[in-house]
Parts: structure tokens; sequence; C-alpha cells
């Protein structure tokens, strides 16, 4: 049997045995991942209808920026947290650097710009169909911003789950702020780069296969998501 049987073998047994080593990395990545999500939420979807309803000198620019931060390498997300927690940083007294902590600030980070766009769009184009209706009900420019975000829940839950899909499975950003400590921060995507440098591929595999279908899940949900906006939508008209 080749060394690639070998490790797929292996692999496919820590899933199908559900290896506690396994088992502790996963929970930790979905915690990290959905914490990080949830506060990003918070942010960019408050920056994104912000953003939509608001008109304002240097306006413009502010939308580029957050634009331009959609292509932010996750590492530099990850260097710029590190400064801010490192000892000598204006938050090390914290200590909270190569913990659970720094590795949510860093992907918090990490989704509030891709959040905000896709929050500013979905208003913007959302009050291009309805804007004037609740504006005629009196509905201020913020309130208005808000209520169309009531109305696009499905739209607002695909961009929390495309902004998890990019929080879990990025790499740069959690391993420098955490340090890929093993059973204190290492997660699927810290624990598959180290195991495979170290030649350990039959974790790495399976680790590998259950990213996948992490990622897989919430796609097909997203999917499932649009289909049922799409019904919804015909309904209303």
């Amino acid at each position: 049997m080749s060394t690639v049987a070998e490790s797929l073998n292996l692999a496919t047994t820590l899933v199908v045995g559900a290896d506690p080593a396994l088992l502790r990395v996963v929970g930790l990545s979905l915690r990290v991942s959905g914490t990080a999500c949830l506060i990003g939420a918070s942010a960019g979807l408050a920056l994104g209808t912000w953003l939509a309803v608001t008109r304002f000198p240097g306006h413009g620019v502010l939308v580029w920026a957050g634009n331009t931060l959609l292509a932010l390498p996750s590492v530099v997300v990850g260097l710029l947290v590190y400064l801010l927690l490192s000892r000598a940083g204006p938050l090390g007294e914290l200590g909270i650097l190569f913990t659970p902590a720094a590795m949510v600030i860093a992907q918090s980070i990490l989704v509030v710009p891709l959040i905000a766009a896709l929050t500013r769009r979905l208003v913007l184009d959302g009050l291009v169909e309805g804007g004037d209706q609740l504006r005629s009900l009196g509905a201020g420019r913020l309130a208005a911003g808000a209520l169309m975000l009531l109305h696009e829940r499905f739209g607002v839950l695909i961009i929390v789950l495309s902004a998890f899909g990019r929080a879990v499975s990025e790499v740069g950003a959690v391993m420098i702020v955490g340090g890929n400590i093993d059973g204190v921060t290492r997660v699927m995507t810290t624990t598959i780069a180290l195991e495979t440098s170290k030649g350990d591929l039959p974790l790495a595999l399976a680790l590998g296969f259950v990213l996948l279908a992490v990622v897989g899940i919430i796609y097909l949900v997203v999917g499932a998501v649009q289909g049922r906006s799409a019904v919804e939508r015909e309904v209303l008209i």
C-alpha cells in the first residue's frame, strides 16, 4: 500500500472514529470563527448600512477604502493585531496574545470589510426598489436602512455565512496571533499547515476533509437560502 493510500485510510479512520484530538481542533475552529463572525457582523452590518444611506465629505474615499480592504491579506491583519497585542504594543497589558481571544479579534477585523461592502450593496439595491415607499411613510435614512436589512433577511444570512466561510478557512492571521499552540490555539487551517510540514499526513488530510465539509455545508445552505429568497420574491410579485 502506498504512503498516500495509507494516509487516506488513516485519515478516514480519524474522521469516522471521531478522534478526540481531531474534534478538539475542529471545535476550537468553529468557536473562534463563529464568535468572530458574530462580532464582525455586528460591526459590518451597521457600517454597511450607514454607508448606504448617508452622504458626507469623504464618503467616496471611505467606500473605496472599505472595498480595498476586501483584498487585504490575512497575514497583514495578523501582523497588525500582533503589534497591538504584543507586550510592547498599546494593548499588551491585556495579555491575550497567543490565545483564542486574539484569534477572534484578528478574524473579526478580517470579515468586517467583507460584510460591510456586501451589506452596503444589499441596502442600496433594496432602497432602489422600496426606498420611496419607506420615505413616504416617514422613515428616516437610518431607519429605512435598518428596515431594509429586516426585509432582506435572506441576503443578510448569505452575507454572514460567506463571512464565516472566509474566517474558518483563513490561516495567516490566526497563525501569527495564535501561535499554533497544541491544545490551546490550534485550529483546522494551522494544524493542516503544521502537520503537513511535519509529514504527518493522516491528521492533515482528516482535517482537510472536515474543513471541506464545513465549507461545503455553508455553501449548500447559501444555495438553499438563495432559492428560498427567490421563491418568496415570486410569491410577493
